[in-house]
């Protein structure tokens, strides 16, 4: 990952203001310590903070074309690059970056080449010649973008938030899959697949098909020039993720320098459900794993400088957020830049537990749409922004954009959760991967009930912030929240308490008006509150809120949480 900063039609574009650009785009500089640059051109400014993945002797960004007349700067990695360069024989490449390809892609196609890119991304586009921009983001919005207008007129768009809302009155999230363009001044999407009107798919099941487009997801994230590894928390989506890479290694062109033996990376409370799971496949895998443990203590020690990176008070996205942050700065001291990493498939499968409750497969199908749609407000924002603290990058296998295609294509009955048929959450995924003659993962392992990331780490740590909050917000505090915080007002004191962290760093209406709010139970949209009237009593985040559903469920109010650690 790298951070971009781009600003367009500045009224003061004195040595003072370049100054200015420098300092804003240092504050992005966690995510791209290995190289700053900057390109001027009137009142444009194009900055960038590179994290060296591919080709770090001679990638630098900004990026142009053979006469610069073109400056891109991007955040992300375009995976067919190499396909997408033969299309341009005509042109001549500076680099071996595989994002030089945007600004010849500009030059060829014009703005309508974006569909073209395959990849995750956020890039800004300048053209010199007569000096319009466009800007652009990936298709899901794994990489994160914002928009942001100042009172002089100008136009900012930036990696983080933090880097553009001390100069904007007015800042957004960029949505994924649209591009800017400022000839239109206008928004458009250039990602428009099927399942996006969510009407519902009746492609028939083919687990071998939905195996292999995993499989070459997977496989294309293994373009890198640098050390990496993949996050294995023991469950089923990173267990996978894991099986794949590490059967791929001995192909990979970077095993000459770096060797054929996966790396694997866990973290946890000790005794964890995670640890264990990870442990276990790791020895299946013969990976070169790496377990790293925190308190609870060390994990409220870094609320702040959590909430400061990742730019959210969602309280799921908190939870889950703090062990990543925790175990990427520890990932990065072992020399390695980049991880593979399981975010993605509960939102197209239907994996996270509330879906038992889900009336149909109409149902089902509008629910995975509405989730997939936010991830880039929820786990995208999480898996980048936690591990990019650290200068660490993070890629998405099962975000890719034929695999989505090819499971959202598929007709969600399959993807019904059945016990009287022995369907699990997530079968259709499992049964892909479930080879008799060349097994994958454990059958157990294959077939183990889904955990949230805030709950794998070890149940403790939710109950621990859950006190901790307590001991901070006094009971005329949350009374007195509506007042307080109008809007999305918090429900809760470890919500409210999350809002007070995030509101000493980004106090503008702007900033409070990125973050989602509404109901949710175990990770649901507001519209699934509505599938069981017993969740409305208990609207918490945690898998374990599905009651009647996970093993470990919250069993009543009288339940200690003693008893429930223990679970």
């Amino acid at each position: 990952m790298c951070g971009i900063l781009a600003v367009f039609g500045c009224v003061d574009n004195s040595q003072a203001k370049r100054s200015r650009i420098i300092e804003l785009s240092r504050r992005l500089r966690h995510r791209g310590p290995d190289w700053s640059g900057l390109h001027c051109y009137d009142d444009c400014y194009l900055a960038h903070q590179r994290l060296a993945i591919i080709d770090p002797a001679s990638g630098d960004q900004p990026l142009y074309n053979e006469d610069k007349t073109v400056v891109v700067t991007v955040n992300g990695e375009i995976y067919n690059h190499k396909e997408l360069r033969e299309k341009l024989t005509s042109h001549q490449f500076r680099t071996g970056s595989d994002c030089e390809v945007i600004a010849h892609l500009y030059e060829e196609y014009g703005e309508d080449f974006v569909h073209m890119l395959d990849g995750m991304f956020s890039f800004v586009l300048l053209d010199t010649r007569n000096k319009t921009f466009i800007a652009a983001r990936d298709a899901i919005g794994i990489t994160p973008l914002y928009m942001g207008w100042g009172l002089d007129g100008s136009v900012w768009f930036a990696s983080e938030m933090k880097a553009l809302s001390d100069d904007c009155e007015r800042f957004v999230s960029f949505l994924p899959g649209h591009i800017y363009s400022s000839k239109e001044g206008s928004l458009q999407r250039w990602y428009n697949p099927t399942w996006y009107t969510e009407e519902v798919p009746s492609t028939p099941y083919d687990p071998l098909y939905l195996r292999e487009a995993f499989e070459k997801a997977v496989t294309k994230r293994l373009m890198t020039d640098v050390p990496f590894g993949v996050l294995l928390s023991g469950g089923l989506d990173s267990s996978l993720v894991a099986s794949v890479a590490s059967r791929k290694m001995a192909e990979l062109a970077a095993a000459c320098q770096w060797g054929t033996q996966l790396h694997t990376f866990c973290v946890g409370l000790k005794g964890s459900p995670d640890l264990r799971a990870a442990r276990e496949v790791a020895d299946y895998l013969h990976t070169r794993h790496h377990e790293f443990h925190f308190t609870v203590q060390e994990g409220i020690d870094a609320l702040e400088e959590v909430i400061y990176h990742i730019e959210t008070y969602d309280v799921t996205t908190i939870r889950a957020s703090t062990p990543m942050f925790l175990m990427s700065r520890k990932i990065k001291s072992l020399g390695v830049k980049m991880v593979l990493s399981g975010e993605g498939s509960d939102e197209i499968f239907g994996g996270y537990l509330y879906f038992h409750k889900a009336p149909n497969k109409e149902e089902l199908h509008k629910e995975t749409c509405r989730k997939i749609k936010a991830l880039h407000l929820y786990d995208c924002l999480r898996a980048n922004k936690s591990t990019s603290a650290w200068g660490l990058e993070a890629r998405v296998p099962f975000l890719d954009k034929e695999f989505i295609n090819v499971a959202m294509n598929i007709d969600p009955e399959w993807k019904m959760i059945r016990p009287d048929l022995g369907r699990i959450e997530k079968w259709i995924l499992r049964n892909a991967f479930d080879d008799e003659k060349n097994p994958y993962l454990p059958k157990h392992i294959l077939y183990r009930q889904k955990e949230q990331f805030s709950d794998g780490v070890g149940y403790s740590w939710i109950d621990g912030l859950k006190d901790h909050a307590n001991n901070q917000v006094t009971d005329a505090m949350l009374v007195n929240a509506s007042f307080v915080y109008p809007e999305n007002t918090p429900t809760t004191k470890e919500a409210y308490y999350y809002r007070t962290i995030f509101e000493k760093f980004f106090p503008k209406n702007a900033a409070r008006a990125t973050v989602p709010g509404g109901p949710s139970v175990a990770c649901s949209t507001a519209k699934a509150v509505e599938w069981d009237a017993a969740w409305s009593k208990n609207l918490d985040p945690s898998g374990r809120a599905a009651t009647g559903v996970h093993d470990s469920a919250y069993e009543d109010a009288a339940k200690t949480p003693s008893a429930m650690n223990g679970a």
